[in-house]
């Protein structure tokens, strides 16, 4: 497939996981392509699960090939006529597939070839790897390396940490379990980009310190997209668009590669919530993809979110008015999704 033309914005991933509403009827995708000035650069479907025994794969709560996904994979195949590059999110919070790709050789070709024939099968152009719990430096580097021997260069890979790991090495900032400091400088040439979840406790997106933070770690702007959720109801730290608008045009002027947006989820994405959920994705295309006006990219610049020098110190470190002694920051031990997997059938 051709890749996407250039386009005036940066990414706009949607995470599509929800796929039906209540009523049992598809939650369509499409018109994320049938309405005018969309910009959509990447869906990714979710989530994949490797369970025992090997073999065993299941979208959310039924086998890929289930009657209820019949529409969903058509609508992807038109998605990718389309130009849109559609890739499979692995694990997420369910935990487990990527413990099973973590252990002995034999283990991990029993369970990741199952999961190359469904690549293969639906044609996905890459895979997200959300990596919500320990696995080893060498186990993940495996699997990237495996992916790329089996698919090629041009197979999307696309990891999805929560914001804190790409600001510190400490463990309990991380649900991944290793180093994506390590990680980056070992595989960052075969990592497309970080869907970096600014939420739930992990990262603030009211601001835009954190970004600024990784960027002065060494990550490189253009792989940094900055995950939001797109509901209230999808988890903690939404942020209202007239302050997010202001930090997205802000990290757009300041670095010109800046690394594009994703949301969590598209079904009830406001503002236009169950009954228009693309209408984010035609927010985000005119936030990214207009030019900034000289008041949104200017007045920002006696704050600290706008203040690179500032976004310099670690955000999770913490000072209090005069008090110079940092204190870490708390960090939730874990937080739950609200998706498909866990409606009632």
């Amino acid at each position: 497939m051709p890749p996407i033309p250039p386009s005036p914005t940066s990414r706009i991933v949607i995470y599509y996981q929800t796929q039906h509403n209540p009523d049992g009827t598809p939650c369509s995708i499409l018109p994320i392509i049938t309405n005018a000035n969309i910009a959509v650069t990447h869906v990714n479907v979710a989530a994949i699960h490797l369970n025992d025994p090997p073999g065993n794969i299941t979208l959310n709560d039924h086998v890929p090939a289930h009657p209820r996904y019949v529409t969903l994979w058509a609508e992807l195949r038109v998605l990718q006529a389309s130009g849109i590059k559609v890739l499979g999110m692995l694990g997420g919070a369910a935990k487990g597939s990527f413990t099973r790709l973590d252990l002995d050789e034999a283990t991990f070709e029993a369970y990741y070839i199952p999961l190359r024939d469904l690549v293969r099968e639906r044609s996905l152009d890459g895979l997200d790897l959300d990596v919500e719990e320990p696995m080893t430096l060498a186990g993940v580097i495996r699997l990237i390396d495996r992916l790329k021997n089996d698919f090629g260069p041009e197979f999307i890979i696309t990891l999805a940490p929560v914001a804190a790991a790409l600001m510190s090495d400490n463990p309990n900032h991380n649900l991944s379990g290793f180093s994506y400091e390590a990680l980056e400088v070992m595989r960052g040439k075969q990592i497309g980009w970080y869907n970096t979840q600014f939420y739930c406790g992990w990262g603030d997106l009211s601001k835009t310190e954190g970004f600024d933070f990784m960027v002065s770690r060494g990550y490189s702007a253009e792989k940094i997209v900055v995950g939001m959720v797109t509901n209230p109801g999808n988890g903690s730290g939404w942020v209202p668009f007239e302050i997010l608008q202001e930090v997205l045009i802000t990290l757009k002027t300041r670095y010109p590669g800046f690394g594009g947006v994703m949301g969590w989820e598209y079904f009830n994405s406001l503002p236009g919530d169950r009954a228009a959920p693309w209408e984010w994705a035609a927010l985000m295309t005119k936030i990214l993809g207009g030019k900034p006006s000289t008041d949104a990219s200017t007045s920002l610049t006696s704050d600290t979110h706008a203040n690179p020098a500032k976004g310099n110190q670690n955000p999770f470190l913490l000072v209090d008015g005069d008090v110079k002694d940092k204190i870490e920051a708390p960090i939730p031990k874990g937080f739950e999704y609200y998706s498909d997997g866990s409606l009632d059938e």
